[in-house]
């Protein structure tokens, strides 16, 4: 990483607010609006929808070709984010695997607290099915809470007997509401963005007084038996280090094919800072290559 893209993404990192100052849930949203949106990449054409039920940003890159298709949930602790914040990473993975993405905007807490975006997550994702979409044709992603919720959504698919996706890709995953994991503490003084009182404030407003080892809330205490191939993507400078690490640990105990990437000196989903951080380019190029690797892998095993 240059000089440049240091002080380029201490500069970004430092608009997202961290420490003990509690805003209101609206103070927050309205926070990570202005410190993290990004518009979708010129090229990629966007439209408004519904899927599962929810208000969906559809981003078709111009070089979308074949059934492939990308469903993507947003992070933002469950509490903030949606398709609009993120359509620039969407758009930006979407143009790199030349697929059509399908952004939800699930239900958000404290308004709606779990498992309501693991409901929002699997209706759409049962829309899909249900709409002719093979599911050797179809990917998962997600960022942050997103990144958990994508792991919660394919386990209530398992439960609910649907087939699972070709792959699926989380960025940061935050998947141990129960905040476990020793980076949690470790790296709090590394972490420019999340303290642990952060993170443990966004489970208060999602779980309550529920059980935070659900592994619909916390999936990194699930049996991740009969997962697609994952891929995990985190930084060494985030609390949430653990979590991605134990996620990719479990999903291997659980015979799923998991590859944990790990990149030094690296904040929360650094693949935001696309165009400005080398890393998060190539994080980017490495998370389109895995997605289309496994798309119509089952086409192919059928023919032989």
């Amino acid at each position: 990483m240059s000089q440049q893209q240091r002080d380029a993404l201490d500069t970004l990192l430092r608009s997202a607010p961290r420490g003990e100052t509690r805003p209101t849930v609206e103070e927050q949203r309205s926070g990570f609006i202005a410190a993290l949106t990004r518009p979708a990449p010129e090229g990629v054409i966007t439209r408004r929808t519904v899927l599962g039920g929810r208000p969906t940003l559809e981003l078709e890159p111009p070089n979308a070709s074949g059934r492939g298709r990308l469903l993507y949930l947003h992070g933002g602790g469950y509490v903030v984010g949606s398709p609009d914040t993120h359509a620039g990473l969407v758009g930006e993975l979407a143009r790199r695997a030349g697929l059509r993405a399908m952004s939800v905007d699930y239900r958000l807490a404290p308004e709606h607290p779990f498992p309501a975006a693991v409901d929002d997550g699997l209706a759409a994702y049962r829309e899909l099915l249900a709409a002719g979409t093979d599911p050797r044709d179809l990917v998962l992603a997600g960022d942050s809470a997103g990144g958990g919720l994508s792991i919660a959504t394919l386990l209530a698919a398992r439960e609910a007997g649907l087939p699972q996706p070709a792959a699926v890709v989380v960025f940061s995953p935050w998947v141990d509401l129960t905040l476990a994991g020793e980076s949690i503490r470790s790296k709090e003084d590394a972490d420019p963005i999340f303290t642990e009182a952060d993170v443990r404030a966004y489970a208060d407003l999602y779980v309550g007084a529920g059980d935070r080892a659900h592994p619909l809330a916390s999936p990194v205490f699930a049996d991740l038996t009969g997962l697609p191939p994952l891929l995990v993507q985190v930084g060494t400078n985030e609390v949430l280090l653990d979590d991605a690490v134990r996620l990719a640990g479990r999903a291997g105990a659980d015979d799923v094919e998991v590859t944990l990437e790990v990149g030094a000196g690296l904040p929360h989903v650094f693949q935001h800072h696309y165009g400005r951080l080398d890393e998060a380019d190539a994080a980017l190029d490495r998370a389109a290559r895995f997605l289309t690797a496994h798309l119509g892998a089952g086409h192919l095993e059928s023919v032989h």
